[in-house]
């Protein structure tokens, strides 16, 4: 049986990881490059970098950042935020991501997946969904770009029965409802997409407790991201795991 993931994420602006609530009021929490370090060396099976502000200043991600970052890493990394063309996305592999997440840029440039997959494989492609409750939607999801500021046309598992064949490898949603909350992940959210899709689901938004990482794995989330719970420091991604083994989780306890 494959282990589920558990994934810190960073995001990142003028180069501080910032944390806020439903994508507002952000505080100022850690250098990236420290906090990676400290995840990777403590248990996390991947770290996400999120550069939050990139796409909407219509700038690339910070390379100088993800190189530091890699050279002091040692668990696969992903970059969002920012990427604009392949260009970008094969700069990100090079200064030492294993995998790139498109946001923003793919409903406007959905040839962007293809290349990227045709090049480095579809496990180098990762389709992040920042979505909110919308009941005018079929799905009772609507598509967000811009880190969760600008609406777009697409229901959420419209746009992903559209984007999934163009070389898809793994789809990371994030619920804007519950971002930063702590109450939980949205588990219909999940039921919906986990019926829908034959890759793997990382679910993000809303971990508050370990009962909550539990909840969404046996929901089916084959990883989940988290944040707020682990950037305080109240609890550890080996506290997680362990709590997630005890649950009969299947999750990685050895590094």
């Amino acid at each position: 049986m494959l282990k589920r993931r558990i994934i810190p994420c960073l995001d990142i602006r003028d180069g501080r990881v910032t944390k806020g609530i439903e994508f507002k009021n952000n505080i100022d929490v850690g250098d990236p490059v420290l906090l990676s370090c400290h995840y990777s060396d403590h248990g996390a099976d991947e770290i996400v970098i999120y550069d939050i502000a990139a796409s909407s200043e219509n700038r690339p991600p910070d390379f100088s950042t993800i190189e530091a970052i890699a050279a002091k890493s040692f668990v696969p990394i992903c970059i969002g935020g920012g990427i604009r063309d392949f260009s970008d996305a094969s700069r990100c592999i090079a200064s030492g991501a294993e995998k790139v997440s498109l946001n923003s840029i793919a409903p406007r440039k959905p040839e962007l997946i293809s290349e990227i997959a045709n090049h480095f494989g579809v496990q180098a492609v990762v389709l992040s969904l920042d979505v909110l409750i919308d009941e005018s939607c079929p799905s009772g999801y609507r598509l967000f770009v811009q880190g969760g500021r600008t609406a777009t046309h697409w229901d959420m598992l419209s746009w992903i029965e559209f984007a999934l064949p163009l070389g898809v490898g793994e789809i990371c949603v994030n619920s804007i409802n519950q971002d930063g909350k702590r109450s939980g992940y949205d588990l219909l959210l999940l039921q919906k997409l986990k019926a829908h899709v034959n890759v793997p689901v990382i679910m993000s938004g809303g971990a508050g407790n370990a009962l909550h990482i539990v909840e969404a794995f046996k929901e089916g989330a084959d990883a989940a991201l988290v944040a707020s719970i682990v950037h305080s420091g109240e609890i550890t991604i080996r506290e997680l795991k362990s709590r997630c083994a005890d649950a009969a989780i299947p999750v990685r306890l050895d590094w």
